[in-house]
Parts: C-alpha cells; sequence; structure tokens
C-alpha cells in the first residue's frame, strides 16, 4: 500500500489515501483528478502530503502553505523558514515585529 494525494486543477492537494498503485490507475478514484504518490518518511517529493499543501511538479515537491509573508522558501526542502532562526522551545514568530518571541505557539 503506498499514500497518494488528490490534486485539484489549482494544484492544490485536497485528499489523501492509502492505497494500491493498480486501484489509482484503473479509474475508479475518478481520472478526473491528478493523483501523485507521497512518501510518508519523505524519501521523495520532499514533503508528505497534507490537505492544504501546494503540489509543485517543477520542483517535483509538496510544499506547505506560506505560514506568514515574511518566510521564504528553502529551494532544496521545500519547507518555508524564516528570516531569523528559531530559538529553543517555547517561541513563537511575531510576524509584525518579524522576530521570535518567547511565548506558547499558536
Amino acid at each position: 500500500m503506498s499514500h497518494f494525494a488528490k490534486i485539484n486543477n489549482s494544484n492544490i492537494v485536497t485528499e489523501v489515501i492509502v492505497s494500491e498503485q493498480d486501484y489509482i490507475n484503473s479509474g475508479v478514484v475518478g481520472d478526473s483528478f491528478l493523483w501523485v504518490q507521497t512518501s510518508y518518511n519523505n524519501s521523495f517529493r520532499k514533503n508528505f502530503a497534507k490537505v492544504g499543501d501546494t503540489w509543485d511538479s517543477t520542483k517535483n515537491a509538496f510544499i506547505p502553505p506560506k505560514p506568514y509573508p515574511s518566510w521564504t522558501l528553502n529551494e532544496t526542502t521545500c519547507q518555508w523558514e524564516a528570516p531569523s532562526a528559531a530559538p529553543a522551545a517555547h517561541y513563537k514568530w511575531n510576524e509584525t515585529d518579524k522576530k521570535w518571541e518567547l511565548g506558547a505557539y499558536d
């Protein structure tokens, strides 16, 4: 069994299922959608697909939603990175001041 992400016409993941490749290929799950295999342990396609992620066929990667406007995409990992490294645990990002603050996560 493998994991597959259902991609809509805007390249957004709308569903993730566990299925056999033959079942996906049969068209039973709806051939009007694109189904892309995803890796639970991130061994390919950079990140495990989640509902709301974007499928980028050029990068061959699933990219999570951008958490803050100031963050940039790491092209190698396809993960969003803050303008500065996160300190120890119990910090959260303050987008207004563009810095990490001590406190519980949202």
